[in-house]
């Protein structure tokens, strides 16, 4: 019945015809107690997550469709009678799925699946690409995020211990907390009330004991730490930048999800996550597939590689070949995806970061001639330096150090150096320095520059995320659950992928428009587009 109704069938019917489905229940027996009573298929389960994703559907759009398409009863290998579930259990089987590293285990499966069929292979070449993802939270002000961390600790406390409230609470703290917070651009009298939900917030937290807070009762402790102390007086009041504030990195920006933080990049200025995607890119195949994703904190791109290549080692899916973007490139990780897992990690290094690479302009350390074996570096007028100190002295740096007899009679100096000091020059230990010269020469070469060029596909990658999957915003709270939905996501797009997958044909040009006739009938010129293929 459902090839009679979907002749060309669909991309659930392309699951369980040409992988039989993603995955066996026998893979999450781990998953489940011994005892108790039986649950749904997991198997069945996380096949409806990733159609979920896929189509783009809620928890309860995807739950009518298990009752009502038969192209889901087709992939899920049910009866057509078959009732299916309530909702509610897609959101307690992705709460199971977020614990451990059970969402990045999914992937490994789905992707073992797919590497049996023929559909993806090792040691080729991968790249990998990161954009920002939105908290499922508002943009709070300051004001804004005392305020509803106080009436969000109220709420929990009326449901667990309401008795706590009796004596507190009165008309003053209904008014104040009694809704959701909704203040306009410039309230009336910020630091007054600022002051006020500070003490608000300690009355809250001394009738609470730590053995009976909730979770939003310990995310407005953290804020009232952030945001507040007790003066010399011991009085309690708002901190300035005087007083020190946390960085991006470590602020709260939402009492519903503790795990968000601020970040910004170059013009971008958002608060929640990162997403980082690797796929391959080989010439030799018809379809990319997501290899990994990873979930991170707003931080550094660097940080996220080792864990990249250790869950594709984990895979057997290590690339030999891994274009990424200047920012996930340092010469520690070119050596260590070299030395650890056999990966040549292509980028560009980035520049030195003293004044004379930045200005482009005097002697860089590119000048300089250095001489590991006798130890001593050379400058371009000819002088040796004086003073060598190798790590641990000022680890990970070697630094050489020319005298100031040498430097105040120069003609260059002001091109070297700037200041009474003579010129110092810092780099890194041999093997990591030449690694280093090595590649800044390869970026030079027209063939580094067309195999680097590959890199750039993976944009489309990000935009099918964040275009086609609403990826670029969480639909859940907190960094694990964010996590499972960008790998339920990247599993959807793989199968979209190779569902709609079709022979390669030659190029056919487009067919000449009347007009074009009529003109090339007249012997009249007319200009082609270039994707005409004339």
């Amino acid at each position: 019945m459902a090839r009679a109704s979907n002749p060309r069938g669909t991309t659930a019917m392309w699951v369980r015809d040409h992988l039989d489905g993603l995955w066996d229940d026998e893979d999450f027996i781990s998953w489940y107690p011994r005892d108790g009573r039986p649950g749904l298929s997991p198997a069945q389960l996380a096949t409806v997550c990733v159609l979920q994703f896929l189509l783009n559907l809620s928890d309860r759009q995807a739950a009518e469709a298990v009752r009502c398409r038969i192209d889901f009863k087709y992939a899920l290998a049910m009866e057509l009678d078959d009732p299916g579930f309530h909702h509610s259990v897609l959101t307690d089987f992705r709460d199971r799925l977020g614990e451990d590293d059970r969402a990045d285990h999914l992937l490994s499966l789905a992707l073992d699946r797919m590497r049996q069929a023929g559909m993806v292979k090792a040691r080729g070449r991968q790249r990998t690409d990161s954009t920002q993802v939105l908290a499922a939270a508002r943009e709070l002000t300051r004001l804004e995020l005392v305020l509803e961390a106080v009436r969000a600790a109220l709420e929990e406390a009326a449901s667990r211990v309401p008795e706590v409230l009796d004596d507190l609470v009165d008309a003053d703290w209904a008014i104040r907390y009694g809704r959701p917070v909704r203040l306009p651009a410039q309230p009336s009298h910020p630091v007054t009330r600022l002051k006020q939900a500070g003490t608000d917030a300690h009355r809250l937290l001394e009738r609470l004991p730590p053995r009976r807070r909730g979770p939003h009762a310990e995310a407005l402790r953290r804020i009232m730490v952030q945001n507040f102390l007790f003066d010399a007086r011991g009085a309690l009041r708002p901190r300035t930048e005087k007083d020190g504030q946390p960085k991006g990195a470590l602020r709260i920006v939402s009492p519903y999800d503790c795990e968000a933080r601020r970040a910004i990049r170059g013009n971008t200025r958002w608060s929640g996550y990162l997403v980082h995607v690797t796929e391959t890119c080989d010439s030799d195949t018809a379809v990319n597939l997501i290899t990994d994703i990873a979930t991170t904190g707003p931080t550094r791109d660097t940080q996220a590689l080792p864990g990249i290549h250790t869950r594709l080692r984990r895979r057997r899916l290590l690339p030999e070949q891994h274009l990424v973007d200047g920012g996930y490139v340092s010469v520690a990780l070119l050596d260590c995806s070299a030395r650890d897992h056999q990966v040549q990690l292509i980028g560009p290094v980035k520049a030195g970061g003293d004044w004379q690479s930045r200005e482009q302009t005097g002697f860089t350390r590119d000048h300089f001639a250095i001489d590991f074996d006798r130890r001593q570096v050379t400058c371009p007028n000819g002088q040796t330096s004086r003073t060598w100190l190798e790590a641990p002295a000022l680890a990970p740096y070697t630094v050489a150090r020319f005298h100031p007899s040498q430097c105040r009679p120069c003609r260059d100096r002001p091109a070297c150096t700037r200041g009474g000091s003579a010129r110092t020059v810092n780099f890194l230990p041999r093997r990591l320095h030449e690694l280093q010269a090595r590649n800044r020469a390869d970026q030079q070469d027209q063939q580094w520059k067309r195999l680097y060029a590959t890199r750039s596909g993976v944009e489309g990658t990000i935009g099918e995320l964040v275009n086609g999957h609403q990826a670029r915003r969480s639909r859940y709270h907190g960094l694990r659950k964010t996590h499972v939905q960008h790998v339920l996501t990247g599993i959807a797009i793989n199968i979209e992928r190779l569902a709609s997958r079709a022979p390669l044909r030659a190029h056919r040009p487009r067919y000449p428009t009347a007009f074009q006739h009529y003109l090339d009938s007249h012997g009249l010129r007319w200009e082609c587009w270039w994707r005409q293929g004339k």
